[in-house]
């Protein structure tokens, strides 16, 4: 089989996963878009901050012009390393979810995953809502999570040198696993697919969702992060909350 026989096939396999898993590649993607400008703007937008100076200062002013400063805002490698990150992620926690979910007595186990990932999102969807409220004390695992970032950030340091090209990549590929909350509720979701193909290309579509609001940050830099992401909470609450009803309906689907 040829290399043009072996696209043609991957294609059809990816057209037969959309049809069949449209609503759940539909809510990775959503959540995303809402998660990428409430959340993620202002947990990786400093990193894209980051890239845009380095790649910008390396510019001679008589070479800089508009095209220029598009194609090092864009920073379009660290997003491709970033979606890199999550199919993977998204492929093997799918993968384990569906042989461990076809094992006697935990057939259950896409239902709960999904059901999980509703929480996650009615929580977002709450915290919006409810943003007057005192914040919860910290727990541990948040210290495990700044422990694992402060890990993941030190190996990625020297890519900040010069993130072009490959280092700009496989600096994406790296921050992509620093952990939040968002994303463990986009894992849960891909991983109810039970299959590699399904999380990766759902886990695929949740980094597209994110894209534009850190595209926004890289552009024009915090200021229009925050005027975007305060546009975009005044609805962000009922767009997660639709996301919930949609995940907790299809766990409903799987028990009927």
């Amino acid at each position: 089989m040829d290399a043009l026989s072996l696209l043609d096939a991957g294609l059809n396999q990816c057209a037969v996963v959309i049809d069949r898993d449209g609503g759940l590649l539909l809510a990775l993607l959503t959540a995303g878009l809402v998660g990428g400008t409430t959340h993620c703007a202002g947990m990786c937008g400093p990193f894209v901050l980051a890239q845009v100076s380095a790649r910008l200062e390396r510019v001679p002013l008589s070479a800089m012009s508009e095209f220029r400063r598009l194609t090092g805002a864009a920073v379009l490698p660290y997003h491709a390393g970033r979606a890199t990150t999550y199919a993977l992620v998204g492929a093997l926690s799918a993968s384990v979810a569906g042989h461990v979910g076809a094992l006697p007595g935990l057939r259950w186990l896409s239902v709960a995953l999904l059901a999980l990932a509703a929480l996650f999102f009615l929580g977002y969807a709450a915290r919006g809502v409810l943003s007057w409220l005192p914040k919860a004390p910290s727990l541990g695992g948040n210290r495990v999570q700044r422990w694992w970032s402060e890990r993941v950030s030190g190996l990625a340091r020297p890519l900040f040198g010069n993130p072009t090209g490959w280092r700009g990549y496989g600096l994406g590929v790296a921050l992509g696993f620093i952990p939040c909350g968002m994303l463990y509720g986009a894992i849960a979701v891909a991983a109810a697919s039970g299959s590699a193909l399904t999380g990766a290309l759902g886990m695929a579509a949740f980094a597209l969702g994110t894209v534009p609001s850190l595209l926004a940050v890289g552009l024009a830099g915090h200021i229009a992060g925050r005027t975007w992401r305060t546009a975009v909470a005044r609805v962000a609450p009922a767009i997660m909350l639709v996301n919930a009803g949609v995940l907790g309906w299809m766990a409903w689907k799987l028990v009927a």
